[in-house]
């Protein structure tokens, strides 16, 4: 059950009581800003490689290579905006292949490979204005080299380039240049590399393995904050294109405005071929080693040499040699509050819903999407927020959220209303498919960890209030079949253990519904039930054998078999090794019967905390209740003005 304050407790049990339900819409997913792209310019410059950073002062610094001359040509746009000119360049430098660029406060580094084969940069401490001749850094052997370059908030720079399919760093520390060092991953070829600083060294390696399949891959030179200084991580695959299937992955951005962010090239070569950037980002509260990314999605340009990604204060920017764009960091926003007449949600396992109707007498929302409703658009996200008017104002919860999947217009009677419908995190799931086999051998990853990267494709957090001992310490064989939803991958691994999901706010919670929980709440003493329905059945199952890799085991309710006879209930899994593991999962089996054995619901005035699967008591003497415990199986929230109403339906469940 969600936190609630003294007074709102109070205001939610008193006869008295006030309803208040607070309704926003926000252009967010699970914390993350929706970014909302405006193109500022389009040019006819080539497309080829290039560079951006953004220093201190808030101008944007712009390398490009011209394919025509092999030249470097620079690019100072003090104050970015709308109605700057991003036509005029600077040519600063002859014969170059790669170029890279990093800033700090006032400090600017540009970074080249020369067609001599030399690795030079140029220094600025003036916000790019002026800058230091070219300083030699060394031969790089081979061609085609990649370059990628971050500072850190002490100014310690970081250079990263590869020679032939391994990746070099040169570190600069206290103003001194070491030596550079090649790391310990392997790869069959390399197709661009990014980096920045946060905490660590940070990687995105676009390339090829030595399967001759292409991958984006992340990947940390420590700083000791998740790797220690100096060391290298394995590599982590982001992307994979199978050999053969004619997908490549090129030229990757990155960078750190709220969240993690990368760019980049995916390009087909078979039958009608294209070559576009894709783009995906990090949940809000992941390290950069713990590798939680969202799907990669498309972004709507045609190019073959990526786009270079930078940020100041309140926007993030996106450059090509032949464009630039801008979007807010702030998401749009809108409250509601005022216009809802009506509300219902729905929350039970696998699914939650939601339906607000909102006033539209003077048609106020007639162009949704744009101006002051600009941030109600599809896949915005729909916070409801019940509460009450108390001794302190009006207070709230802090959930449940959803995200809206479309809307109607209705009028009727002479009146006209919007109806926005939307779906929680089991929406966004269901609406994940995957786009090619994923699959982990036995003892690769726990079920958390295998639960954490389906969640993150989907762009949604994942932690846990409890767990059962088979959620962390089995490592089960699994497989997510092409074009299989998020929220059936899901499903079947939470049928390997006790333990039940559900979401509050925009995060997916664990929790191990052990039989000894602790009440949250009391109903039918302080807090009126106003219906009440209760039911008990005999189990469903009474009797569970559980089949593993060459051993069997069974668990019983032996006083249901002595009222209604065995009900046999069967599991087979090659994953459970162990005599203790099969012995969990029947345990499991006849929890989730006993569970499902008592029903029944109780119509209450609105709990603004209450959450899925906690246990409650009620207390009905009619009915033979006395602090009987419960565990709350499905949540139905109304709130209207028209009637009114504001009441909770609570679907009942075993404890």
């Amino acid at each position: 059950m969600r936190n609630l304050s003294t007074t709102l407790v109070e205001a939610q049990r008193s006869p008295a009581r006030l309803p208040y339900v607070k309704v926003e819409v926000v252009e967010r997913v699970a914390g993350v800003t929706r970014l909302s792209w405006s193109r500022l310019y389009q040019g006819s410059e080539p497309d080829f490689h290039h560079a951006a950073t953004i220093p201190g002062d808030g101008s944007l610094l712009r390398l490009r290579v011209d394919p025509a001359d092999n030249g470097e040509y620079r690019q100072r746009v003090e104050n970015p905006g709308p109605n700057s000119d991003f036509s005029l360049w600077e040519k600063t430098w002859d014969w170059v292949w790669a170029v890279a660029l990093c800033s700090k406060d006032a400090e600017v580094l540009d970074f080249h490979i020369g067609t001599d084969g030399h690795l030079y940069r140029r220094e600025s401490s003036d916000y790019g204005v002026t800058w230091t001749i070219s300083i030699d850094m060394g031969i790089i052997p081979g061609t085609g080299s990649k370059l990628a370059a971050a500072m850190k908030e002490n100014h310690d720079v970081c250079l990263f380039f590869t020679e032939g399919a391994t990746v070099k760093a040169i570190k600069r520390v206290n103003g001194v240049w070491g030596a550079a060092v090649a790391w310990t991953n392997s790869v069959a070829a390399v197709t661009g590399l990014a980096c920045n600083h946060q905490g660590d060294w940070n990687l995105i390696v676009c390339g090829r393995d030595s399967s001759n399949n292409y991958k984006v891959w992340s990947c940390v030179y420590g700083d000791g904050y998740s790797a220690s200084p100096g060391s290298w991580s394995s590599l982590e695959e982001l992307a994979l294109a199978s050999a053969g299937s004619g997908v490549e992955f090129h030229y990757p951005s990155l960078s750190f405005p709220d969240v993690f962010r990368c760019i980049f090239i995916e390009k087909y070569t078979g039958t009608d071929p294209y070559s576009r950037p894709c783009w995906s980002h990090s949940l809000a509260s992941a390290d950069f080693i713990s590798n939680l990314w969202r799907e990669p999605v498309p972004f709507d340009l045609s190019s073959s040499y990526g786009m270079a990604m930078t940020y100041h204060v309140s926007y993030v920017w996106l450059t090509t040699p032949f464009g630039v764009w801008r979007a807010a960091l702030s998401p749009p926003s809108v409250e509601l509050t005022e216009d809802v007449i009506e509300l219902t949600s729905w929350a039970e396992p696998f699914s939650g819903r939601v339906a607000v109707v909102l006033r539209n007498d003077d048609g106020r929302y007639r162009d949704v999407g744009s101006g002051d409703y600009a941030a109600i658009k599809e896949g915005s996200q729909l916070l409801i927020r019940p509460g009450y008017i108390t001794t302190a104002g009006a207070e709230f919860s802090s959930g449940p959220y959803y995200w809206i999947e479309g809307w109607e217009y209705v009028s009727e009677g002479g009146r006209s209303y919007l109806l926005l419908r939307g779906g929680d995190g089991w929406w966004l799931l269901d609406r994940w498919r995957a786009r090619r086999q994923f699959s982990w051998e036995k003892g690769e990853r726990n079920i958390f960890q295998l639960l954490s990267f389906l969640f993150a494709r989907a762009g949604l957090e994942f932690s846990a209030f409890s767990t059962s001992s088979a959620m962390v310490n089995e490592y089960p064989a699994f497989t997510v079949h092409p074009r299989e939803s998020g929220a059936t991958a899901v499903r079947r691994l939470l049928g390997m253990v006790a333990d039940v999901l559900f979401f509050t706010r925009d995060c997916g919670y664990l929790k191990n519904p052990l039989a000894d929980e602790e009440s949250v709440y009391s109903y039918g003493t302080d807090h009126a039930i106003l219906q009440a329905r209760y039911a008990s059945s005999a189990l469903p199952i009474n009797r569970v054998q559980v089949f593993g890799d060459g051993i069997m085991a069974e668990r019983f309710q032996w006083q249901q078999i002595a009222r209604v006879y065995d009900r046999l209930g069967q599991v087979h899994d090659i994953n459970l090794e162990t005599l203790a593991q099969a012995e969990e999962r029947g345990d499991a089996e006849l929890r989730e019967a006993e569970i499902s054995a008592k029903g029944g619901e109780i119509l209450v005035p609105t709990n603004c905390g209450q959450d899925l699967y906690d246990v409650i008591e009620i207390t009905d003497e009619r009915a033979g209740l006395s602090s009987a415990r419960r565990r709350v199986l499905g949540i139905t929230l109304r709130y209207s003005t028209r009637e009114p109403r504001y009441e909770q339906r609570l679907r009942l469940g075993g404890v």
